[in-house]
C-alpha cells in the first residue's frame, strides 16, 4: 500500500506576525492569506522488515533507522521524526515500520510555509493511512503542536491551518491556541486578477526566520511600544484586505500592502536590509504600488502589487535585478491524501 499527501503553500497577503505568541495572546491576531499551486508532498510506504527510512528528496538527505517507538530528535530529518514520535505517542502506541519519502516544490526559508506546511502533509498522510480520527482543525492545530512545542521551533499559527483548509482566509488568533479560519467568498474573477497582477518575486536568498520570530517575540515580552504598534496596525491591514477583496476594490490593494510593509519593518530588526530595500524602490519606480516579503522577512519570496497592465514592465525590471519570478495560481483546495495499491 502506497499512501500520498499534498498540502498548499500560502501568500501571506496581511497580518503577517500578528498570530506568532506573545502577541496573539494578549491582543489577538488577524491574518489574511490564500494558498497557490506549490506544494509540499509526501508518500508512506508500508514495509514489513522492521525499518525506518526517512528520504526528504529536495534536501538530499536518507536516513534508515530500527523502527523503534521514539526515534532520536539529533538534527537529522528532525521535523519527520518528530511527526513520527506524536503519531506512536497519541494515536498507535507501538512502532511503525514504513518509507516516507517527501518533497517541497519551495526551498527552505523561502517565506511560503514551507515546513509548517511539510509537516501537515505528512500528518496528514498518516491520518490517511492509520485512519486517525482527526478533522481539519484537530490536524492542524497538531501540526502546529508538533513543530512549535514537541520540536521547538520559532513561528506563528497561520501556516498549518492555510494548508489544511486551503483558498482564501481570514484567520483570527486568541489566547489558549484558540484559532478561527474563516473562509472568504472570493468571486473567480477577482482572484484571477488578483493573480495576474501579483508578480511573485523569488530573491535567491533564503532565511532563517525563527531569529526573526525571536526577535518580534522579545519585543512584545519586552512592551517595545513601537514594535508593539506596528503589530497593531498590521493586524488592521488584514481587516482592510479582505474587506478590499470581499468588495472587489482591488485598486487598493498596493496601497494596503505598501501600508503593511512599512509597518512590519517595525516590528523587528532584519526584517529588510539595504538589498530588500533597493529591491522594493525599484520596483516602486517599475510600476508596482505596494508588496511585501513573504513570511517574516529577510529574504526568500517577495510579491508587488502592479495595477492595471504594469505587470510586465515590473518583470522587466525584476529582470535586470536578478533573482527569479515565479508563475502561478491560487487554489482553492487544502490537504490532500490518498491510497493506491503497490
Amino acid at each position: 500500500m502506497i499512501i500520498r499527501s499534498k498540502a498548499p503553500l500560502r501568500l501571506g497577503l496581511a497580518g503577517g506576525g500578528s498570530d506568532v505568541s506573545p502577541y496573539s495572546d494578549i491582543y489577538g491576531g488577524a491574518i489574511l492569506n490564500a494558498t497557490i499551486n506549490m506544494y509540499a508532498h509526501a508518500t508512506i510506504e508500508e514495509r514489513n522488515d522492521g525499518k525506518i527510512v526517512l528520504n526528504s528528496e529536495d534536501k538530499g538527505e536518507y536516513i534508515e533507522l530500527e523502527s523503534i517507538e521514539e526515534l532520536e530528535i539529533n538534527g537529522e530529518l528532525d521535523l519527520l521524526k518528530g511527526i513520527y514520535n506524536r503519531v506512536v505517542k497519541d494515536f498507535t502506541k507501538k512502532a511503525l515500520s514504513f518509507t516516507l519519502t517527501t518533497y517541497v516544490d519551495a526551498p527552505p526559508g523561502s517565506g511560503l510555509g514551507t515546513s509548517s506546511t511539510l509537516v501537515t502533509a505528512i500528518l496528514g498522510a498518516f491520518v490517511e493511512w492509520l485512519k486517525l480520527p482527526l478533522g481539519e482543525y484537530d490536524l492542524a492545530h497538531l501540526a502546529y503542536e508538533i513543530e512549535r512545542i514537541d520540536l521547538d521551533m520559532a513561528g506563528g499559527k497561520q501556516d498549518q491551518y492555510a494548508a489544511t483548509f486551503g483558498g482564501v482566509n481570514f484567520m483570527e488568533f486568541y489566547g489558549d491556541d484558540k484559532v478561527i479560519v474563516n473562509p472568504l467568498r472570493i468571486k473567480p474573477t477577482i482572484l484571477n486578477e488578483l493573480a495576474h497582477n501579483l508578480v511573485l518575486y523569488y530573491t535567491g536568498t533564503s532565511r532563517v526566520s525563527a531569529q526573526i520570530i525571536e526577535a518580534q517575540r522579545s519585543n512584545v515580552n519586552q512592551k517595545k511600544q513601537t514594535s508593539i504598534d506596528a503589530m497593531h496596525k498590521i493586524k488592521q491591514q488584514a481587516t482592510s484586505m479582505k474587506e478590499a477583496l470581499l468588495k472587489g476594490e482591488l485598486e487598493k490593494i498596493g496601497e494596503i500592502l505598501d501600508f503593511g510593509w512599512q509597518h512590519k519593518k517595525k516590528m523587528a530588526d532584519n526584517i529588510t536590509n539595504s538589498e530588500i530595500d533597493h529591491l522594493y524602490d525599484s520596483v516602486i519606480k517599475a510600476g508596482a504600488n505596494g508588496g511585501k516579503v513573504s513570511g517574516a522577512g529577510g529574504g526568500g519570496f517577495m510579491f508587488f502589487y502592479c495595477p492595471k497592465n504594469t505587470r510586465h514592465q515590473v518583470i522587466r525590471a525584476l529582470d535586470d535585478i536578478g533573482g527569479n519570478v515565479k508563475r502561478y495560481e491560487f487554489v482553492t483546495q487544502g490537504l490532500q491524501t490518498w491510497t493506491i495499491d503497490s
